[in-house]
């Protein structure tokens, strides 16, 4: 089943939908810290799957950049995006390919987007039609087949999200951006943070599945376009 071309919001339940962005920022930051090694005022950046925006709201305000475009096809999602965007030299747009934008950036970022594409190939060139030559892009991946929560995760996202989700391991995806032209690289996300337990959480039931989940199941990959 492909993905539809646009969506109202991601998680059919609106309070989810509202809290992801604060749940999802000790990643962000840890994304941030590990990829961002040198000065962004020249750099320009691509959010690939932005939802509400926060990620390129958290890097500007801690490596301000010369500009960049956060896509995603949930309409209302963007909408509010824009809303909170504030003096920040960033655009939103609801789109469903990159190369649609019609501009290159020198970096790109995706957050828990890969699983929910069926084409890891067109993704991947998707990618490389918008990245300049030596462009990097960090993709932050925890739903897939070799993680060790993804049996129990599939069933729980599949219940609230808009969209398909899909099965692809880490081969998979190694392989769909080696094929399109880029050197794959990969570390675990291995978040240096406290993250809040929640007891009876049903993503992590027991404390040591979220312990083994940011050590070890989610990764961030880091693809550079070679030619």
């Amino acid at each position: 089943m492909a993905q539809p071309s646009t969506i109202a919001t991601w998680n059919r339940n609106p309070a989810e939908e509202e809290a992801m962005g604060a749940a999802h920022a000790p990643i962000w930051r840890r994304m941030i810290d590990v990829s961002v090694g040198h000065d962004l005022h020249d750099s320009t950046i691509l959010d690939y799957g932005c939802n509400q925006g926060g990620f390129l709201r958290m890097l500007y305000d801690r490596h301000p950049f010369k500009g960049a475009v956060g896509i995603d096809i949930a309409r209302e999602s963007v909408a509010r995006a824009e809303l909170l965007k504030g003096h920040r030299p960033i655009e939103y747009k609801v789109a469903d390919s990159a190369a649609s934008v019609g501009r290159t950036f020198d970096f790109a970022y995706s957050h828990e987007v890969i699983y929910l594409l069926y084409d890891l190939a067109g993704h991947a060139n998707d990618i490389k039609a918008v990245l300049r030559p030596g462009g990097t892009y960090i993709a932050a991946m925890g739903c897939h087949t070799d993680s060790a929560v993804w049996p129990r995760w599939r069933k729980l996202i599949a219940e609230t999200s808009s969209i398909p989700i899909y099965d692809h391991s880490l081969e998979a995806v190694a392989e769909a951006f080696s094929g399109a032209g880029f050197t794959v690289a990969v570390r675990p996300l291995d978040l240096d943070a406290f993250m809040p337990v929640t007891l009876g959480s049903a993503y992590f039931p027991k404390v040591v599945d979220q312990l083994r989940y940011y050590s070890q199941d989610k990764v961030l990959f880091r693809f550079v376009r070679t030619a």
